[in-house]
């Protein structure tokens, strides 16, 4: 999927209200939201529980979370004719908490965590690198010059049921292929793409908001520094805002400009033009109109119900589609998103959030022009970036394609015409430049694969790491997947597995903690479509144990924190709520319920 920014990518919004504060991933804007004094809230709909007479005792077991047991067992013994009972303690089975794996049951798990003296701050991951599936593509040799630039896999489609077979989703979403090319897909399911045409776009919303980026005009393969005397990686653009309508003048009059100035070089007279020494003289300055949100189900009502024509992998939403189980709207990801180009408007290196797959359609009338590198090259290509001083994940960049080359990394390079759609695969690095003028349509999806989770989970880690937002919330949506869908892939099942054990225990040597320090922990269940939470300060996820505080105290409104943002302001943290959104008893029945479904022919 496209963006001209990654951090345009991370676009979402949530609309609903809720209790405690969630941001929006735009960073700018954090909308709160009006809940009960949060110092001790109790289920939906009583009172919270601290404007009401309450039970010492009730609140400290409130705070214990699993009582602790032991078990005794009545053994019946027979002697001359009379019965008796002998009372048998029995010893539950110790393991090491570094001995559990997912072969154990939820209270195993729980009383590993229970035996075990965690000192400071619990921190494991969520992937067990003996799971990874990544194909093994390392080629210490170096590539030839002419396998540089491999043919990109292209599928001609000649019929409907070619579109809905399974050897397409199998191709597509296959490791080994970085990126696949779908000809003729709109013609072979009678798309009407000329819903989404500038003209139909004006007749359905004119005064539709659109981003614009104003950039440099110049050659696909080359980004020249703003003298023109070198190639370079930094791929800097404006931000401004326009309505589909003004973007769509600007559009037309763009052509109209391009056959007058085709029509008087062709009138000139030849030999005119001398080759020069001189630096290259920069291009001239357009306007992409990129990022505009479709998510409207009401306003765009005819365009989204044609996409529903697609294959069940390639659509907005569907049962095996991961986005489709985050429980409120990520726009971009779990939405269509639409783009309005002239040539050379450019799509910045990036990878998609979260490494999730994306489709992209053009519309037409003209094509565009797509580099793409397999995900196995991402860290050369980061490196690359820090060498330039520009972010890989945040950043604005365009690869110069001698300095792949000449570090073994093959690029995919083709077109894709009006009526194509390109398979972006899980993690690829790509970039995008239109060659003529057309619009695009565009959005994430997250087939629930091994090796799409396993990205998805590791990107997630390395967001934390770098001080990313992960736009996806990956421990909200395995635990989501978990409840709802029966998994039949062995390595699919361990890794979702794996990540709900480490997720149980972090939760419950947290817990632990939290209790053994006196702090309470007051119960808050979750509602409908309530939007996963994300600290405040630094934006990693938060996930079932909230921390919160009083953003403002007369307008009771309320930010959620991690517990490190959390302790940054308050070591003890004195002022701050503990929220616990499950019930940890709830979590192990959803783990151990959780199996591996064996597939019947």
């Amino acid at each position: 999927m496209e963006s001209t920014n990654p951090e345009n990518q991370s676009q979402s919004t949530s609309k609903h209200k809720h209790r405690v504060r969630s941001e929006r991933a735009e960073g700018t804007h954090r909308p709160s939201a009006n809940i009960p004094h949060p110092s001790c809230t109790s289920p939906q709909p009583k009172p919270p529980c601290s404007l009401a007479p309450v039970d010492p005792l009730k609140l400290k077991a409130l705070s214990m979370g699993l009582c602790k047991e032991l078990k005794i067992l009545l053994i019946k013994v027979e002697s001359a004719g009379r019965q008796t009972f002998n009372i048998s303690e029995v010893e539950e089975q110790r393991i090491p908490l570094s001995k559990i794996n997912i072969e154990n049951t939820a209270t195993e798990v729980i009383r590993a965590c229970k035996w075990t003296r965690v000192k400071g701050k619990f921190k494991e991951s969520y992937l067990l690198p003996t799971f990874s599936v990544k194909p093994n593509i390392a080629i210490k040799t170096p590539i030839p010059r002419e396998k540089l630039n491999p043919p990109t896999p292209s599928i001609y489609l000649e019929s409907k049921r070619d579109a809905f077979s399974p050897v397409l989703l199998q191709f597509c979403t296959d490791p080994k292929n970085a990126v696949t090319v779908i000809r003729g897909l709109a013609g072979s399911l009678r798309l009407n793409l000329g819903l989404f045409s500038t003209k139909s776009l004006v007749e359905a919303n004119a005064d539709h908001a659109v981003e614009v980026r104003t950039q440099v005009q110049q050659p696909a393969d080359e980004n020249w520094d703003p003298s023109g005397s070198a190639q370079t990686w930094p791929c800097e653009s404006s931000r401004s805002h326009t309505t589909i309508a003004k973007y769509a003048q600007y559009q037309a009059s763009s052509f109209q400009e391009s056959l007058q100035e085709e029509k008087e070089s062709e009138n000139e007279e030849e030999g005119e033009q001398t080759e020069t020494s001189d630096p290259k003289t920069v291009g001239k300055i357009i306007k992409f109109g990129t990022n505009i949100d479709l998510s409207d189900p009401k306003r765009w009502k005819p365009q989204l119900q044609e996409l529903l024509k697609l294959p069940a992998f390639m659509r907005v939403e569907s049962s095996n589609n991961m986005l489709s189980h985050v429980g409120h709207t990520i726009l971009g990801m779990n939405t269509v998103q639409l783009y309005m180009k002239v040539p050379g408007s450019r799509t910045p290196g990036h990878q998609e959030n979260n490494n999730f797959c994306s489709v992209n359609i053009n519309i037409g009338p003209g094509d565009c022009e797509w580099f793409a590198v397999h995900e196995h090259y991402w860290e050369d290509i980061n490196n690359f970036c820090e060498k330039h001083g520009v972010d890989y994940l945040t950043g604005s960049w365009w690869p110069v394609l001698e300095d792949l080359y000449s570090s073994n990394i093959p690029v995919y390079r083709f077109i894709q015409r009006p009526g194509d759609l390109v398979w972006i695969n899980a993690g690829t690095v790509h970039w995008v430049q239109a060659v003529g003028w057309c619009n695009n349509i565009a959005w994430n999806v997250g087939p629930l694969n091994s090796y799409q989770y396993q990205l998805a989970l590791e990107r997630f880690e390395w967001n934390e790491v770098k001080k990313v937002k992960s736009i996806v919330p990956m421990i909200h949506v395995s635990w989501n997947v978990a409840r709802t869908i029966k998994i039949t892939d062995q390595d699919t099942f361990k890794m979702i597995k794996y990540c709900l054990m480490q997720s149980i225990k972090h939760i419950q040597i947290l817990r632990d903690q939290l209790v053994a320090a006196g702090k309470k922990i007051c119960y808050q269940s979750r509602v409908k479509d309530e939007p996963a939470y994300y600290c405040n300060e630094c934006d990693v996820e938060v996930f079932d144990l909230l921390f919160v505080t009083s953003e403002n105290s007369s307008k009771k409104t309320y930010v959620v924190h991690c517990e490190d943002c959390a302790r940054a302001k308050s070591p003890s943290l004195a002022g701050v709520v503990v929220l616990e959104q499950y019930r940890i008893e709830e979590l192990m029945r959803t783990y151990d319920s959780f199996t591996l479904v064996s597939v019947t022919f």
